[in-house]
């Protein structure tokens, strides 16, 4: 049996979860810096994993481990600039505050980032899992193979 594809699956979802708790923590680091216009200032970013579909075909596991073959089970990602417009915010004192008296912020949900962080906290722990698991299967065959 081949359990490396298992492993590269689980592997390859680890990795995006750590890219995708490290946008995350990146945003929140950023969360309250200031800049003195719109355009100056820290850029919120995600996440964006390129998905592939089973198609409209046969969903058997021969046609899962095809894709798995041809590369598909390790998805791509990349990290992009979040569209949205920074938050204007008045702080006369602020050194960097514009003739008005703002300064701007980017726009960065903290409630929704630290959600990112736990969901991805709990995906890469099920990654771990099912590589644990495969891991186990893999040894007990090998048991099983040399007769103990």
């Amino acid at each position: 049996m081949d359990y490396h594809n298992a492993f590269a699956i689980s592997a390859a979802g680890m990795n995006i979860e750590r890219a995708r708790y490290e946008v995350a923590a990146a945003n929140l680091a950023n969360a309250g810096t200031v800049a003195g216009h719109e355009q100056a200032g820290y850029q919120a970013r995600r996440l964006v994993v390129a998905a592939s579909s089973l198609g409209t075909g046969s969903r058997s596991g021969g046609a899962f481990l095809n894709m798995v073959h041809q590369g598909l089970a390790v998805p791509g990602y990349q990290i992009e600039n979040r569209p949205g417009e920074a938050r204007r915010v008045l702080d006369r004192g602020h050194p960097w505050a514009d003739t008005q008296g703002h300064v701007y912020q980017p726009d960065v949900d903290i409630a929704a980032e630290m959600m990112t962080l736990a969901t991805a906290v709990r995906i890469y722990e099920a990654n771990v899992a099912a590589l644990s698991a495969s891991r186990t299967m893999a040894l007990r065959a090998l048991d099983i193979g040399s007769g103990s």
